[in-house]
């Protein structure tokens, strides 16, 4: 005996009925997507990494539900390679498929980087997180790049009245950018370590640790200092046209941790606001 297989056509597509609430949903979809993904670097080459993604689209009152399937077709055509000016490429074929006005991709994903030990030269990899918010409306696309990049800071405070060595202690920092041409997240993350008192290394001998520990004593950084040292940078660098950043000191010394923040359209002079006040 033959089993009667429903066609397509024959089976029920609840999703599609109507829905007599009157609510908008602003976004649905689908969330904690591990994908992978190969990134574009500045040297070249490309890295492979698994990237975690959402997927979300505007659902209008009248319907009751998306059609989930949906955002899987449309991450599958879209492949693997992935550089901050293609992305919003897949924010297009979302609304299309889901027949929705707009739509959302957030990607989030590990970026390692080759460093060598500032004397040995021993090489090791340090891992950042880089992250992709992209919103897609009519013929408009917004991307905010952002970047998390841990960094030493040394207290200038206890510098000034300490006798033997200050406090110093690892801190994160997250930049986000908008900008009106292709930046390189290599870019973005070496201008974040160039305003602290030291950047990370994953390997460091003997005379590395030695030379990390000098150059942060010999830079002092308040968080205040960090966030304003980011922002001058940025201020620089005219591809940028808006900007956040947060710094998060871990304390070694208190059970806090310290805390500051720059947010501003580039070329705004107007003075940030007061600081977080270490003593």
């Amino acid at each position: 005996m033959l089993m009667h297989m429903p066609t397509r056509q024959e089976l029920k597509d609840t999703q599609s009925e109507r829905d007599h609430r009157g609510i908008a949903i602003d976004r649905v979809g689908i969330k904690n997507l591990k994908y992978p993904i190969r990134v574009k670097e500045k040297n070249g080459s490309g890295q492979e990494t698994v990237a975690t993604i959402t997927l979300t689209v505007d659902l209008p009152h009248e319907f009751k539900g998306t059609h989930m399937s949906r955002f899987l077709e449309v991450i599958s055509n879209w492949g693997f390679e992935l550089a901050s000016d293609s992305i919003g490429g897949i924010l297009p074929a979302l609304m299309e498929r889901l027949d929705s006005e707009r739509a959302h991709i957030d990607i989030e994903f590990p970026f390692f980087i080759e460093k060598e030990a500032p004397v040995t030269g021993a090489k090791g990899l340090m891992d950042y997180v880089v992250r992709f918010n992209a919103t897609g409306e009519a013929d408009h696309v917004d991307l905010v790049t952002t970047v998390e990049v841990h960094v030493t800071t040394l207290c200038p405070c206890s510098k000034a009245i300490s006798t033997r060595g200050a406090h110093n202690q690892r801190g994160v920092v997250t930049l986000a950018v908008r900008t009106n041409g292709f930046v390189w997240v290599e870019d973005l993350i070496s201008l974040v370590e160039e305003a602290a008192s030291s950047e990370l290394y994953s390997l460091l001998k003997r005379p590395d640790e030695k030379a990390v520990t000098e150059r942060a004593y010999d830079n002092p950084v308040f968080v205040e200092d960090l966030v304003r040292n980011i922002a001058m940078k940025v201020k620089e660098e005219e591809r940028i046209t808006w900007y956040r950043v947060e710094a998060e000191n871990f304390e070694s010394i208190h059970n806090h941790n310290a805390y500051a923040m720059i947010e501003k359209h580039n070329g705004d002079s107007s003075s940030p606001s007061r600081g977080s006040g270490e003593e």
